[in-house]
């Protein structure tokens, strides 16, 4: 049965690897109609396959794959091999990953019709989830590194598509830099496995984490750490730059630059939750470090409170739902640091389908507009949008946590269990997940108010053309919106609160925060009903339904008062535009700081040093030698006789005289 479903997992990284092959290498061969039907069919194959796994794995409870399929090398007893793990962790990500990554690429062929780049677009994308699918199959630290650089580099090619914009560029290269900042601590944090654990084996470092739990290093002199909460801070610097926490999260606004489908793509299912599977996979180092688990929590809450504050002064539409992805990864951080890798992992998860559905919305708002992302210039579009704007409600309702849709579920499950957590900075994290839901709503729907209700803001030219865009791009609105709506409703009983992912992820009794909240709804019938109903008399439902009642007064009722308000708390306007001056702290203290040492080193190293004394210097000692011999080469006889005698002489008196 095993090499049976081995066959089935190759087959899953492969198909979309092979459609990239086919529609990048040989994209002129097969043209614009074949590039999207080979890496649409790779995705689909790959998205069937994955069904079939979480069918056999989730559904039918087959005992999981941990086994590898290629050894790459063995050096002094250390194997470095590929290999999947294949449990109902693994299982769910793979079926998410691919569906989105699915309804991103039919989407495409409507979106990127008129592009001369087609075929380039449909092998990145489709390489882009064959790297993210090597990476949540992985069952050891060298396959998780490749897809986790692998992610990263076709990130860098997709966010810097067109690039002629000299905007795409800059963009692109700040994405990357920023997560060599992180990955320089990841590939540490796996050093540091490797050293103290003797293998890259995701099963042989967990089974041995007891002799390696108390043993300490020495960073500073004199001040031993803990080797487990290193490791574990290691890690998750790396999360913090694939998953854009707080300070490693400036890239991931920029990367708007590239076109919508891959912004649906790196902020719904695939690079920017990436550290978030990873950091729920390792639950069993996490567990044993609640330094660790603090560390995480209060940067995931500084992150969706204050990122979801820049939501609000944006008018860019993708910018908005970039701030709104930051914001709640952050919610997603927070629950991993509360031991509550759980309701982290369902909330990646319906997050998935929402947020997908919102970008590939305004999408299609951009393509009606001509695009124009520009929100201050639309208004009105649900006259003329009625399936965008019917999708996007759906997508801006389950983002706020509205009872009954994916949200609220996998949201409250979240804000609950930080309730209930003692770990160190679970207040200020309760505080931030609180007000985090007012925020969101208020800036969800001031989007959703200002783009298709209210006043028409568009010019003559572009009204005249406003039409729904075809069946491509509106079918996976569709069927996004779908899953947005009841998936949170069918999964929340086993994820948040039951033993879906089994022994995929592990938590120490004490932390068990997501137990204690299954308590307050003991006896229900269903978890379920028993949130929707419960919710009504919670905080987080009126937060959310008073963000909603605040955007309709200000941007429907009262659209003057933003100004009015704007105008009062200019401080406060000014930090939030300049993003709280992160931005020009890099620009000034990183890349002037690297620029400055750059020209010191090239001045005082390079150009007095090397050039003086190296190069120029080695070019002058020879032409002052060969000046010296050059003035004895005279081409006279008697010259050259001369020197023969006084060698003969020399000679003479070396050899001869000592002889006496």
């Amino acid at each position: 049965m095993f090499e049976d479903m081995q066959t089935v997992y190759i087959w899953i990284v492969l198909a979309p690897l092979i459609g990239a092959i086919i529609a990048g290498l040989f994209g002129k061969v097969v043209g614009r109609t074949g590039a999207h039907i080979a890496a649409i069919a790779g995705v689909a194959i790959a998205f069937i396959l994955s069904l079939y796994v979480f069918k056999d794995i989730v559904i039918d409870g087959a005992q999981a794959f941990n086994g590898a399929v290629y050894t790459w090398l063995v050096s002094d007893g250390v194997r470095f091999e590929v290999g999947f793990l294949i449990d109902s962790l693994s299982a769910m990500m793979m079926v998410v990953v691919t569906f989105v990554s699915l309804m991103v690429h039919i989407y495409t062929i409507g979106y990127m019709k008129d592009d001369d780049g087609y075929q380039r677009f449909f092998s990145y994308i489709a390489l882009f989830t064959f790297s993210m699918l090597m990476l949540v199959m992985s069952n050891n630290f060298l396959q998780l590194f490749f897809g986790w650089e692998a992610v990263g580099l076709v990130s860098y090619l997709l966010i810097g598509f067109w690039y002629k914009k000299p905007t795409a560029i800059y963009a692109n290269l700040k994405a990357f830099l920023v997560n060599r900042v992180g990955d320089f601590g990841f590939l540490l944090g796996i050093a540091a496995v490797l050293m103290y654990f003797g293998s890259l084996d995701y099963a042989t470092v967990f089974n041995n984490v007891d002799k390696v739990n108390n043993l300490t290093m020495s960073i500073i002199p004199n001040q031993d750490w803990s080797v487990i909460t290193v490791i574990c801070i290691l890690l998750f610097i790396g999360a913090m730059g694939k998953s854009a926490q707080i300070p490693l999260h400036v890239w991931l606004p920029d990367s708007m630059e590239g076109p919508t489908p891959i912004s649906a793509l790196i902020h719904a299912a695939t690079m920017v939750t990436a550290g978030i599977y990873m950091v729920a996979r390792m639950s069993p180092l996490f567990e044993l470090s609640t330094t660790a688990l603090s560390f995480v929590m209060v940067i995931g809450a500084t992150t969706a409170l204050f990122m979801g504050m820049l939501g609000l002064v944006q008018n860019d539409i993708k910018r908005v739902i970039a701030y709104s992805t930051l914001s709640q990864l952050g919610y997603m951080t927070v629950a991993l640091g509360a031991s509550a890798y759980g309701a982290a992992v369902f909330h990646l998860m319906t997050h998935a389908f929402f947020k997908a559905l919102l970008f590939l919305g305004a999408g299609a708002v951009i393509i009606a507009m001509h695009h124009e992302q520009d929100m201050r210039k639309m208004g009105g579009l649900r006259k003329y949008l009625p399936i965008t704007w019917f999708t996007s409600m759906i997508g801006s309702l389950a983002l706020i946590g509205t009872p009954g849709f994916a949200g609220f579920f996998s949201k409250d499950s979240i804000i609950e269990a930080v309730g209930h957590s003692t770990i160190p900075g679970a207040s200020y994290a309760y505080f931030a997940v609180l007000a985090g839901v007012f925020i969101t709503a208020l800036y969800s729907f001031r989007l959703y108010f200002m783009v298709f209700h209210g006043k028409e803001r568009m010019d003559e030219h572009t009204r005249s053309h406003l039409h729904e865009p075809s069946w491509v791009v509106t079918l996976p609105l569709i069927l996004l919106a779908i899953p947005s709506v009841v998936i949170g409703y069918l999964y929340v009983d086993s994820m948040a609160f039951g033993n879906f992912f089994g022994d995929a992820i592990f938590v120490l009794p004490q932390h068990d925060v997501l137990g204690e909240v299954a308590k307050m709804f003991a006896g229900a019938s269903s978890i379920a009903w028993a949130m929707m109903l419960h919710s009504v008399f919670t905080l987080p439902f009126w937060l959310a339904a008073s963000g909603v009642a605040t955007a309709w007064f200000l941007y429907m009722k009262r659209p003057d008062i933003p100004a009015v308000i704007q105008q009062r708390f200019s401080l406060i306007y000014t930090i939030l535009i300049n993003k709280y001056g992160f931005d020009r702290f890099n620009e000034i203290v990183f890349a002037g700081g690297s620029r400055a040492i750059g020209k010191i080193c090239w001045r005082y190293f390079d150009v007095k040093l090397i050039d003086t004394f190296v190069i120029n210097g080695s070019a002058k000692t020879v032409g002052w030698v060969s000046l010296i011999l050059r003035r004895m080469q005279t081409g006279y006889l008697y010259t050259y006789a001369f020197a023969m005698i006084v060698g003969l002489c020399g000679l003479l008196l070396i050899f001869v005289y000592p002889l006496k």
